[in-house]
């Protein structure tokens, strides 16, 4: 998805004991579609490699009546995932790629030197009524693979491990965790994991990654006797032992995190990169609109359109 301005979320100054940074959304409409950014803020701008953390939705459209059109847009040096909850939409890049996405399914996509795409509810999807809810997050690529060549992963639900705790279930979306392992092929050590937890059930937080944090869907959960609420995202402090408790309603939860990468990134719009230089060029390629002979295509199948710098 393409970035779209929003408020920068809040990060309270408190004792929190474990926890590093408490970060809260601002939620932003953009016209009848909320979207809630959790990263980056100004305390925090990545969780391990995760550098872009969106909560699209949930909103409801009516028969022929809106939807997701995200215009052609370019990326370099990150990758995206996007993770639905609720609803459907096509992703169509300049590498060929046309797939719908569903619920419970990832779609990895690694810009890496320069990758366009596009993201629409479908036209048999908005014959009917029809919704959206999710997360799409980006992924600072290591200083060694910013360059890599365009890559389209998607793989189905079935595909994507889940692990049982007593009360808890996990769905491994990305990376590695409670010794299991998804099918997407990451350049850094990392985990993303859709939690549902019944009430008063608790899950340890992986143990074997540097940077971990968690992102509140839904439900109230309990650290360390503090309560904390839909909405809301928890960085801890690297090496603690970390279990999270939901309270009597349950809770959904996405923990992400893994290695941190060797220093800060640069971000402007759609790009991220460990270079200026290389955004500079990015931005200057795009503007140049040369899709033909310059560094970016668009996606075939919707290439009639994009969205200017």
């Amino acid at each position: 998805m393409s970035w779209i301005p929003t408020n920068d979320p809040e990060c309270p100054s408190k004792d929190l004991d474990l926890i590093e940074t408490l970060i809260i959304p601002r939620a932003r409409d953009i016209g009848g579609f909320e979207v809630r950014r959790a990263l980056p803020a100004r305390e925090r701008q990545m969780v391990g490699p995760f550098i872009f953390f969106d909560q699209m939705g949930p909103a409801e459209f009516i028969t022929g009546a809106g939807g997701i059109d995200v215009r052609p847009h370019p990326h370099i040096g990150l990758a995206t995932i996007t993770y639905l909850f609720k609803g459907e939409f096509q992703h169509r890049d300049s590498i060929g790629s046309n797939q719908m996405i569903y619920p419970g399914e990832v779609n990895w996509m690694v810009a890496g030197k320069g990758v366009t795409h596009s993201e629409r509810t479908s036209e048999e999807t908005r014959k009917n009524p029809h919704s959206v809810f999710g997360i799409q997050t980006w992924v600072a690529l290591p200083e060694a693979h910013e360059d890599v060549n365009p890559i389209f992963e998607h793989h189905a639900k079935d595909r994507l491990p889940v692990i049982e705790f007593q009360g808890a279930n996990a769905r491994l979306v990305i990376g590695n965790a409670y010794g299991e392992r998804a099918p997407v092929k990451t350049f850094s050590e990392m985990f993303y994991l859709d939690v549902f937890l019944e009430p008063n059930a608790s899950i340890p937080l992986p143990d074997n990654h540097e940077d971990r944090g968690i992102y509140i869907i839904d439900g109230q959960i309990s650290v360390s006797g503090k309560t904390y609420e839909t909405g809301q995202m928890l960085v801890f402090k690297p090496g603690d032992p970390i279990s999270v408790k939901a309270l009597e309603s349950g809770a959904r939860l996405m923990l992400l995190g893994g290695e941190t990468l060797n220093g800060p990134r640069h971000i402007w719009w759609n790009f991220v990169s460990s270079s200026k230089e290389k955004l500079e060029a990015a931005k200057a390629a795009w503007k140049q609109a040369d899709f033909e002979n310059g560094p970016f295509k668009l996606p075939p199948g919707d290439d009639e359109e994009f969205i200017p710098i």
